[in-house]
């Protein structure tokens, strides 16, 4: 029976071990945080103290100085601190006035005012628009925006910096209202800026009913584009229809389209008179 204790003793020390090394504390604290965001002018706070209900501070404004003005301390400086630094200032603030013993401080974000992005292109009202809220997505601020208008295209691009690095994503934004993929919906950050390109075209002559540029659907093919111009003229042929395209060096080539084979931008297809 003392061995099986000992046996049982030394068995559950093992398992806590392992479950020490692998629990999720253990883990995260191996993940580099993520920076925090600074408050800035405009930025609009709510700070309550904990059972001090007479403190509480609700759309307090931060100041062009960067200050706010808080009961019993008066102003304070918060502006480029993050969340948790001014929570700490105006604790400290509290405690070294000996207004309250041990404070605990909670500072909210209710509008982001000090954070502006550009909102440029194929939109209805192109111009800097304000972060209004915490975690405001591209989607949102093309919607502030006035959406994309008629002729705009799906994807857009977001031209910022992350990390101290700058980027340049595509954002499919069908894939996002249509489809539901809201992980490719980015968090925009200060100075972003956000562009909506025209909708992607082609161009068809010759013997089409309505010849000129037309908006190039995504995965568009020659049926559906010569669908899109009409259809045929009377004299028009399905055969030997050219495409004239320009590749990555600018250089343009022609060659034949069959009626699946796939349209791209820029495209210039040319339809030919029948001979018979």
């Amino acid at each position: 029976m003392r061995n099986f204790l000992r046996y049982l003793l030394l068995a559950l020390t093992l398992c806590s071990s392992a479950f020490a090394q692998t629990s999720p504390s253990a883990s995260a604290a191996s993940t580099p945080a993520k920076p925090e965001a600074l408050l800035g002018v405009g930025d609009i706070v709510k700070i309550t103290v904990y059972q001090n209900p007479d403190l509480t501070v609700d759309g307090a404004r931060i100041s062009e100085t960067g200050q706010i003005n808080f009961p019993l301390i008066g102003n304070l400086a918060v502006g480029g601190l993050t969340v948790a630094a001014a929570e700490q200032k105006i604790a400290k603030g509290l405690r070294d006035g000996g207004f309250v013993l041990r404070p605990q401080v909670t500072l909210q974000i209710g509008q982001i005012r000090s954070s502006v992005i550009s909102i440029l292109g194929q939109v209805g009202k192109p111009g800097r628009y304000p972060i209004e809220t915490v975690g405001a997505k591209v989607s949102e601020m093309v919607a502030a925006a006035g959406g994309v208008v008629p002729g705009g295209a799906d994807v857009v691009t977001l031209v910022g910096t992350r990390n101290g690095r700058a980027i340049k994503l595509d954002i499919d934004m069908p894939a996002i209202l249509q489809s539901g993929k809201s992980e490719l919906d980015l968090t925009v950050a200060n100075g972003d800026i956000i562009y909506v390109d025209r909708a992607p075209s082609a161009y068809i002559y010759g013997e089409v009913q309505r010849p000129g540029q037309f908006r190039l659907e995504r995965g568009m093919t020659l049926m559906q584009a010569l669908a899109q111009s009409g259809g045929l003229t009377a004299r028009g042929t399905q055969r030997g229809i050219k495409v004239h395209r320009r590749d990555t060096t600018g250089a343009v080539s022609i060659g034949d389209l069959d009626m699946n084979d796939p349209v791209l931008r820029d495209d210039v297809i040319y339809v030919k008179e029948s001979l018979f």
